[in-house]
């Protein structure tokens, strides 16, 4: 059985940092595409980044040069480094896998979701 467990999410202020986390079990981090996803209230699911089996990345424009996706297959767990945060990145975050990462931000291929953290950013 795959479970995607995301943690890291908090309260922080505008220009701070926060690491999320999404430790998996029953699945190898390595093995396909994974992606972190974000929704706020009344908003549809945004991809935030992913990362392929080759480690190549790739960003939604909104973080590039602020956020960073990568993946310690030692421990099979998922990352995603957010710096200067504004207000704007306040979210429910979610890590996915997929088999691939072409058209990474289409909700309907992943095949495995957790049950997201929140991070919250104050002005």
């Amino acid at each position: 059985q795959v479970q995607l467990v995301e943690s890291g999410g908090a309260s922080v202020q505008a220009g701070g940092s926060l690491r999320l986390s999404c430790a998996t079990s029953g699945y190898v981090v390595s093995s396909g595409c994974m992606a972190w996803f974000r929704q706020a209230p009344g908003k549809e699911r945004e991809g935030v980044a992913h990362i392929n089996s080759d480690d190549s990345t790739g960003y939604g424009d909104s973080v590039k040069g602020r956020f960073s996706i990568s993946k310690d297959k030692a421990k099979n767990t998922l990352y995603l480094q957010m710096d200067s945060l504004k207000p704007e990145d306040s979210a429910m975050y979610y890590c996915a896998a997929a088999s691939t990462c072409f058209l990474f931000r289409i909700t309907r291929k992943y095949d495995y979701w957790g049950q997201g953290t929140q991070a919250t950013v104050s002005s």
